[in-house]
């Protein structure tokens, strides 16, 4: 895409959206990125199986970014990254779901982590028993994005104990479907996400609810969540640009002694600090991106991701303690800070990353070698 092309689409986005007040939820901003076509345009060709095109997805995140809360824009990277395209793969009788949230229509909410596990998928305990007739499905999900405004959920279950990966399968759940209970999470931060929690209670399905293949939710999950964690670390670079953008400005702004305390020597360098590593996040997005998208490389995809929870953490934290008692103003870095923290969290915290990282360290640290020359 180039420098023009995205120019104009970020200005098309930021008009859309400026169609919408900026208390809007994320239903409410996916509603109008469906109408006007613009979750089709995050796939190629419109074709959400095919995975989305990172790219397009952080620009609607850095364009949603600017107006609207950090729940409401992190409800749409999921959904747009994940929930979607696995959803497509093999949709069956999901695919009049499919086609009504990819219009705007309706939401679908990924309802993976568990009660107690938590990212740790290997160990949930929501167990789906497949019988000849039906299934029936027993749980309990937490801090479900969108799960309070879904019209369905995409579960992910378990047929059979053990952490093997073939023992989880996704299944379509329709959001008011009896034994279905969703309430708002504890939680005072990320408005706009509708961020719930689920129990899952004998609840009975059809067999056509299964998506994709018996056993093989991990694979497709897996194939999918590489291109989420690109756009989500193009996403946390663009929020750290931002935020030092507006920190810059305020130190510019702000009177110390005969100047202002951006003259000062030590301000300055832990304002470039930041700046670094922010920079060399945007470069290790630029260099992973065809090993993550097109290679399907997890390794990649858990370097980034590590990355961007560890550069988010720290640069806000930087930012934070530039602007002082600034920051906790109602709107200030400081409840940026708390809600972008889930960057080393959600969807894999840091330390689980980084061992994904470790268990191919030799073949990462081959990759660093300098190439041979003349």
């Amino acid at each position: 895409m180039s420098d023009a092309t995205s120019a104009g689409t970020s200005g098309e986005l930021r008009d859309l959206f400026r169609s919408l007040p900026p208390e809007a939820t994320g239903r409410q901003l996916w509603e109008a990125l469906g109408s006007a076509g613009r979750i089709a345009w995050m796939f190629p060709d419109g074709d959400a199986s095919a995975g989305v095109v990172p790219e397009r997805l952080a620009q609607v995140l850095a364009a949603a970014g600017e107006r609207f809360s950090f729940g409401s824009t992190m409800s749409l990277c999921v959904q747009a990254a994940t929930t979607l395209p696995l959803l497509a793969s093999d949709p069956g009788s999901g695919a009049t779901a499919l086609a009504q949230a990819l219009s705007g229509k309706a939401v679908i909410a990924l309802a993976a982590t568990d009660t107690g596990a938590g990212s740790d998928l290997a160990s949930l305990s929501t167990r789906a028993d497949i019988g000849e007739h039906g299934i029936r499905i027993t749980g309990a999900k937490r801090w479900i994005n969108n799960a309070v405004d879904a019209d369905h959920l995409l579960v992910l279950a378990r047929h059979r104990p053990g952490p093997h990966f073939t023992n989880f399968t996704w299944y379509l759940v329709p959001a008011d479907a009896p034994g279905v209970t969703v309430r708002p999470s504890d939680t005072e931060l990320f408005d706009g996400s509708g961020t719930g929690d689920i129990d899952l209670h004998d609840v009975r399905l059809g067999p056509d609810s299964l998506i994709g293949r018996t056993g093989m939710g991990f694979p497709a999950f897996i194939r999918h969540i590489g291109p989420e964690r690109l756009a989500g670390a193009m996403w946390a670079v663009e929020l750290c640009r931002s935020t030092l953008d507006s920190t810059l400005a305020w130190l510019r702004a702000r009177p110390h002694g005969d100047g202002t305390l951006w003259d000062l020597d030590s301000v300055r360098q832990r304002f470039a600090a930041g700046l670094t590593q922010v920079t060399q996040l945007s470069a290790l997005c630029a260099g992973l991106r065809d090993r993550v998208v097109d290679g399907h490389d997890n390794t990649a995809a858990a370097l980034l991701k590590a990355a961007a929870g560890t550069t988010v953490n720290q640069v806000m934290d930087l930012c934070g303690q530039l602007q002082g008692s600034h920051g906790f103003s109602t709107l200030g870095v400081q409840r940026l800070r708390s809600q972008a923290a889930i960057f080393a969290i959600s969807g894999g915290a840091t330390e689980v990353v980084q061992s994904i990282v470790a268990d191919s360290a030799q073949d990462e640290l081959d990759r660093l070698r300098l190439p041979d020359g003349g």
